[in-house]
């Protein structure tokens, strides 16, 4: 069985950390695509295109025509769906929207302002996988938070076709225009623009480690969301838990990637030995069963534990993106977890509901990134700047405190910049 017991100390010694620094040859591919892009814009969209995509195009952005035939090729109950979930993560994210605020005193107002930003870009994995979900969690939060221009980049399929639900995904959620471009010369393009991709100001959405290393090449020159990693789960159970759930749950992150990890963290051995028989049994009828297994066998484990107590410094330690607890009363540890990207409570709560439906965003920090990083929301496309407004008897009243403060730091212009007022005021008042 490719997934095995051991204790935490032997996991994290068999499995250390891996930085995106470790990809140097990646990078190096990274950085040609990008100048190749700055250069020659459109051009080296379509080599590159045809050099990864194996697709030769004539134009660059799904037509109008695409789209709406897209749309009418996807079968009434999924398009049903697909608008459910739809209104499930606009309601979540509209709770996230911001209010310009102040507060004033004799003479003088401070608070913040909040605008959205006016151009962004997602990126959404493609070729032979459809990722429509991901179309949902980028857009959507960009709408609700205001943002005017909304540009999608996704890779084609050999016939230079994309998913005709992802299309049905960008046209339902708003999209401004897709564009059939996809890995770091997608980001390339929507950092520096093109001939007919605009540049943005910040990207977000998953994508594979040249995606993810051409976002941190290009950060500065716009914003990102965050530097994803491979997909992982995390899940505590007791000995009442279900193992054929969890064995179930660990696979919907196996199944991703080779990469992913799934890990589960128990005191029960009964219940490790009871998942254990549930996932080679449902491994035999899982269509992505030989990537399941590298995952497991690379990146999974079981997590052997003395009782729930030594649960959450794990826990807090992985800072995994998603977190399940299947235990008999899992609100009460609620306050026990410190880092986690998405918390799944109870055993009716399959991390699946999170990724498809029930309104929260799927774009999660990985890595462990969780311990500083958030999800995707609706703050990741607004810009706040701050406000402050003094009369001339109000800044008179703090001006020697200001410019002790300034002094104190050796920075004498900015206290004369507030004692000169005083001085012309006193002046006028004199003359």
């Amino acid at each position: 069985m490719p997934l095995s017991i051991c204790s935490f100390e032997k996991y994290q010694k068999d499995h250390p950390a891996v930085s995106l620094d470790a990809y140097s040859a990646e990078r190096s591919e990274v950085l040609k695509i990008i100048e190749n892009v700055r250069q020659n814009g459109d051009t080296a969209l379509f080599d590159y295109t045809e050099k990864f995509d194996q697709a030769r195009l004539k134009q660059l952005r799904v037509s109008e025509e695409e789209l709406i035939q897209a749309a009418e090729s996807v079968g009434p109950f999924l398009m049903e769906a697909v608008r459910q979930a739809m209104n499930n993560i606009e309601r979540f994210h509209r709770h996230q929207l911001e209010k310009n605020w102040w507060e004033n005193g004799p003479g003088w107002l401070a608070g913040q302002r909040t605008v959205a930003l006016q151009r962004a870009g997602a990126y959404i994995p493609g070729g032979t996988a459809a990722y429509p979900s991901s179309v949902l969690m980028t857009v959507i939060p960009a709408r609700v938070a205001g943002v005017s221009e909304i540009y999608l980049c996704t890779p084609p399929d050999s016939s230079g076709a994309v998913n005709s639900l992802t299309l049905a995904a960008a046209r339902e959620a708003g999209a401004t225009a897709v564009y059939k471009v996809g890995g770091a010369q997608a980001v390339a393009a929507m950092a520096y623009g093109t001939e007919s991709i605009p540049a943005v100001q910040k990207i977000v959405g998953p994508g594979n480690i040249y995606v993810t290393l051409a976002k941190r090449e290009v950060y500065g020159q716009v914003g990102i969301d965050m530097l994803a990693g491979p997909s992982e789960i995390v899940i505590v159970a007791d000995e009442g838990a279900k193992p054929a759930y969890i064995a179930a749950d660990l696979l919907s992150q196996a199944e991703h990637d080779p990469l992913s990890r799934s890990i589960l963290i128990t005191p029960s051995e009964m219940l490790a030995r009871g998942v254990i028989e549930n996932l080679e049994e449902q491994l035999e009828t899982l269509p992505r069963k030989e990537v399941a297994i590298q995952s497991l066998e690379n990146q999974g484990a079981i997590i052997l534990i003395s009782d729930l107590d030594d649960a959450w410094p794990i826990v807090n330690q992985l800072s995994p993106e998603h977190l399940e607890l299947h235990l008999d009363d899992a609100w009460h540890y609620l306050d026990y977890i410190k880092n986690a990207g998405a918390i799944f409570i109870g055993q009716y709560t399959p991390e699946s509901v999170g990724d498809y439906w029930a309104g929260s965003n799927h774009v999660l920090p990985t890595g462990a990134a969780a311990r500083y990083a958030s999800p995707l929301g609706v703050n990741d496309f607004l810009k706040r700047s701050h406000l402050i407004s003094y009369s001339a008897s109000a800044l008179q009243q703090s001006a020697d405190q200001i410019a002790a403060l300034a002094r104190a730091e050796g920075l004498e212009a900015h206290a004369r910049a507030v004692l000169l007022r005083r001085q012309v005021d006193e002046q006028k008042s004199k003359d």
